[in-house]
């Protein structure tokens, strides 16, 4: 997110960077190293009941200027996949925190960002009482979920955003409709080509994780640009899957990216061709770090720290800058305005039980976001 608005201030120099916290250290580093400020290594939870640390984080803050407040919660908390905490994780309480520090803090402009998980039946609680509280501060609120496509970013990512301002608030405005979509061709065709476990000579953070021979015996069998692991391949589990149900089981596992439309979304464990369509169009290897920071649209010129799963974590859990600079112009027209539009609510009750089965939906336009709000 920071990235994003910082990216905003080569065309309108807007923004100033004045805090930041994570309890992740080694993003801390990278934070560091690419934005010139060295976030606070502290606890959201902690900071919420302690006045006097909130009191330090916002000391910069220059009188008479407007403040905006960003917190990007850890999604798996909220996440459909790998959770079987559901509503009892631990994580998702952070959430809350960051609205009860909003509310102390008072900023012009709130914005988080999530998984669209969160304005599902199961997690819909959060958001309604998020939204109670911050209108009981006087802020208008509007909840939406955004494809990161649309904003130029070369994937299929869907995510919620809610932006909370004491001014009128209204949704983002897409920019690309989807045969304009940028693709994976658009993100990483131009980097030199590597084989798995290899490093590039011109850029330290094109490499790939080491595979095993049976997987790149696996991959050698996918046919290029877009292929799916053909049903005779790959591990005994999945064939099982395949007959015991008897149709294709876990397609992407081993798919190759296409050329030629978005990527997939970037995960933690886009490092791993087992995960998910995470393989290069043509070369028999999983992502590199720079070709899944690139899809996340991130920098060319941005560094990371740490070894190849921190970086890998660091990439699947951000916000894509390209968005983030989207937002960035959105809330700044925001605070700028002097008209009479009036506020827009967006989502106002949850969309069902599971998001996940609403984006095929979605992606063949049977159904729009707009829909949704």
């Amino acid at each position: 997110m920071s990235a994003g608005f910082r990216l905003l201030n080569a065309a309108v120099p807007a923004y100033r960077l004045i805090a930041a916290l994570d309890v992740d250290p080694v993003a801390n580093r990278t934070y560091a190293r690419n934005l010139g400020r060295a976030p606070l290594d502290h606890d959201v939870a902690q900071l919420a009941r302690t006045p006097e640390r909130l009191a330090e984080l916002c000391a910069a803050r220059r009188a008479g200027h407007p403040l905006v407040l960003i917190g990007c919660a850890p999604c798996q908390g909220f996440s459909s996949h790998r959770n079987s905490a559901g509503a009892d994780d631990a994580r998702n309480t952070l959430f809350g925190d960051f609205i009860s520090i909003a509310g102390q803090i008072r900023p012009d402009v709130v914005v988080v960002e999530n998984v669209p998980e969160l304005v599902t039946d199961r997690y819909w609680a959060y958001v309604a009482d998020a939204r109670r509280r911050l209108s009981q501060a006087g802020y208008a609120v509007h909840v939406g979920v955004h494809n990161m496509a649309h904003f130029g970013v070369p994937q299929e990512r869907f995510r919620v955003l809610l932006l909370a301002t004491r001014k009128v608030v209204t949704p983002l405005r897409t920019i690309f409709a989807r045969p304009e979509f940028r693709t994976v061709r658009h993100a990483i065709a131009d980097l030199p080509p590597i084989a798995a476990g290899e490093r590039c000579a011109e850029d330290p953070w094109h490499y790939t994780a080491g595979h095993r021979e049976s997987t790149l015996e696996v991959l050698r069998a996918v046919p290029r640009d877009g292929g799916s692991r053909p049903m005779e391949v790959g591990p005994e589990s999945l064939r099982r899957a395949f007959e015991k149900s008897g149709k294709p089981a876990y397609e992407d596992v081993y798919g190759r990216l296409a050329w030629d439309k978005p990527s997939v979304t970037i995960t933690n464990y886009a490092r791993n061709p087992a995960s998910g369509r995470y393989a290069h169009p043509e070369q028999d290897r999983g992502l590199s770090i720079r070709e899944a920071a690139l899809l996340q649209s991130f920098p060319r010129a941005f560094e990371f720290e740490g070894t190849l799963d921190p970086c890998f974590r660091q990439i699947g859990n951000a916000v894509p800058p390209v968005f983030a600079a989207a937002v960035a112009a959105h809330v700044l027209d925001v605070l700028l305005a002097d008209d009479d539009r009036s506020s827009s609510p967006g989502i106002e009750r949850p969309v069902g039980p599971s998001f996940s089965r609403l984006i095929p939906a979605l992606k063949r336009g049977a159904r729009t976001l707009e829909a949704l709000h």
